[in-house]
């Protein structure tokens, strides 16, 4: 597939997805095209092993945590739309959503990358299924599994605190 094929096909499910994370139009429709400009520039070092949307929803992610480090802003919480996810909202205070973050750059794969695309890309089970090439159930699961990877981190980190 060509990438102007590629770029035609997924700009829109990146720009939402950036969209969803970073609440801002213009904001996305920058790091949604920085992130294709870096999927050009790398297009020969993915192997086709993964489904192409997983690989550029890494790109746009890293591109927006980038983007919010350069920038150094940090993510609000508080307005988190209603995903169904509500326990991050729940655990989110100014001063655990640094920690729950660096918990998640420590996270296994797939677990790190369902959560993410579950809890601040908003997908359905089903599309990250379909995204790594299993179920929704498989999807369901992994996303399970990770938040309660994270919940635990956090009770461990409160009791170390008591």
């Amino acid at each position: 597939m060509e990438f102007e094929e590629i770029y035609r096909e997924y700009f829109k499910e990146v720009y939402l997805y950036i969209k969803s994370l970073s609440r801002d139009e213009k904001i996305a429709e920058e790091i949604t095209q920085e992130a294709f400009y870096k999927a050009l520039k790398a297009i020969e070092k993915f192997d086709g092993s993964k489904d192409i949307r997983a690989w550029l929803f890494t790109i746009a992610k890293n591109t927006y945590f980038s983007y919010y480090k350069r920038n150094k802003k940090q993510i609000d919480f508080d307005d988190e739309p209603d995903t169904g996810v509500q326990f991050v909202s729940n655990l989110m205070a100014e001063e655990s959503a640094f920690t729950v973050h660096e918990f998640l750059h420590t996270m296994d794969e797939p677990y790190k990358e369902v959560f993410t695309l579950r809890t601040f890309g908003e997908l359905p089970f089903e599309k990250i299924g379909k995204l790594f090439g299993k179920s929704a159930g498989w999807a369901r699961v992994t996303f399970y599994r990770a938040r309660k990877q994270i919940l635990e981190h956090m009770e461990a980190i409160d009791h170390e605190r008591d």
